[in-house]
């Protein structure tokens, strides 16, 4: 690789972080953002399940409408609508205009991680594009990582204005290294919408689909209450239970990185395997995870399996349609905004009717349905 190259994929990681940290940044401002607004903090809860429905929505219409223009102009567009939305969130006074704030940058988030992800399999050979990729995914789960507590950090220090400000210092930073660094990157083969939407003709496109909405269902429908877990079921004390929390999040660089490596050597095994992997680490976690040490040490595992699962992800569906890559990773963040949707509430259904420590029966029964459809788009493939 290049190192020109290497640099505009530490820019692209920096840009993921960006976006993800103004996504996801703000569950650290809950309890600030109630406040400042003078409502609930369930009521400021929807700061967040606004922007990732939203997310869910546009991730397949958004990358297929602008497929066509040249990607560095349509990621500076929506860099400088993070910027714009992020500093009138800061500075805004009415709920309203704060979630506005929230859905007009959510609609263009899926514009430039389509690109993003293009751009970073596209600047290597094609052997090398899962390592490529998975770059980008560290600064996804870098965002996610160091986000909540980098914003809480600053709202509590400082006030919710400058931890708002933060989201849009960062965005700035991206905009203008993108704007000097990067070069003209006009598309090559324009697709009409047409040619592009037909991929949803395919079968193993659905299959895909239906795979990776299962996988994100049963990572995240556990992982959304994880910390519910650590406090009633390991009885972990608050501040061990954060220091796993990021142990969680720097394990999923770690399997962002490997992502790269499995994904380049044998694609097809690391996929069938990665379900039964997770399913090993949830079953340890279901009997042991009333013990701190053990859980401890299996949320290590975890985490780094969920780094890996998130470029399994796209790599799934992507190469389900390697003909329209910017309309197939569109349909990459849909599919996991809605099985994170679908996991969160599966996960609460069984907390309510059976309590927290049964919550991990949502990853087991996510991952049966997940391998079904792998190998159903496997066999479908040999005929």
């Amino acid at each position: 690789m290049l190192n020109r190259d290497k640099w505009l994929l530490s820019i692209l990681m920096l840009g993921a972080f960006g976006i993800i940290n103004t996504e996801m940044g703000v569950i650290g401002l809950l309890p600030f953002a109630a406040d400042h607004f003078g409502i609930s903090v369930s009521k400021a809860g929807l700061l967040v399940s606004v922007f990732a429905l939203t997310v869910a929505i546009s991730g397949p219409v958004m990358p297929l409408l602008f497929s066509g223009i040249n990607r560095k102009t349509a990621m500076l567009a929506v860099l400088g609508l993070f910027v714009l939305a992020n500093i009138i969130a800061a500075y805004t006074s009415n709920f309203a205009v704060a979630i506005a704030a929230r859905i007009i940058p959510a609609i263009f988030h899926p514009i430039y991680f389509s690109a993003a992800f293009t751009i970073a399999a596209d600047s290597v050979k094609k052997e090398e594009s899962h390592r490529a990729v998975s770059k980008v995914f560290i600064g996804v789960s870098g965002g996610m990582v160091l986000g909540v507590p980098i914003a809480s950090f600053l709202a509590s220090n400082a006030s919710y204005h400058i931890a708002m400000l933060f989201f849009a210092l960062v965005n700035v930073i991206v905009l203008i290294a993108t704007l000097i660094f990067f070069p003209s990157l006009p598309v090559k083969e324009r697709l009409t919408y047409g040619e592009q939407v037909s991929v949803l003709r395919k079968p193993i496109v659905w299959l895909s689909i239906a795979a990776v909405l299962f996988l994100n269902s049963a990572i995240f429908g556990v992982y959304s209450y994880f910390a519910e877990y650590l406090k009633t079921v390991t009885n972990t004390p608050a501040k061990i239970i954060g220091l796993i929390l990021v142990l969680f999040g720097a394990a999923n660089m770690i399997g962002n990185v490997l992502a790269g490596r499995l994904l380049s050597k044998d694609a097809r095994k690391s996929i069938v395997s990665f379900p039964i992997a997770l399913g090993i680490v949830y079953a340890g976690l279901f009997f042991l995870g009333p013990f701190l040490i053990p859980a401890a040490v299996l949320t290590l595992f975890w985490g780094i399996l969920a780094g890996i699962g998130a470029a399994i992800n796209q790599s799934w569906i992507t190469s389900a349609a390697p003909e329209a890559p910017d309309f197939a990773n569109g349909l990459f963040l849909s599919s996991v905004n809605v099985g994170t949707t679908i996991g969160t509430a599966a996960g609460g259904w069984f907390i309510s009717g059976l309590g927290t420590q049964y919550v991990v029966l949502t990853g087991f029964l996510s991952l049966v349905l997940c391998l079904a459809f792998i190998l159903w788009r496997i066999n479908s493939e040999h005929f």
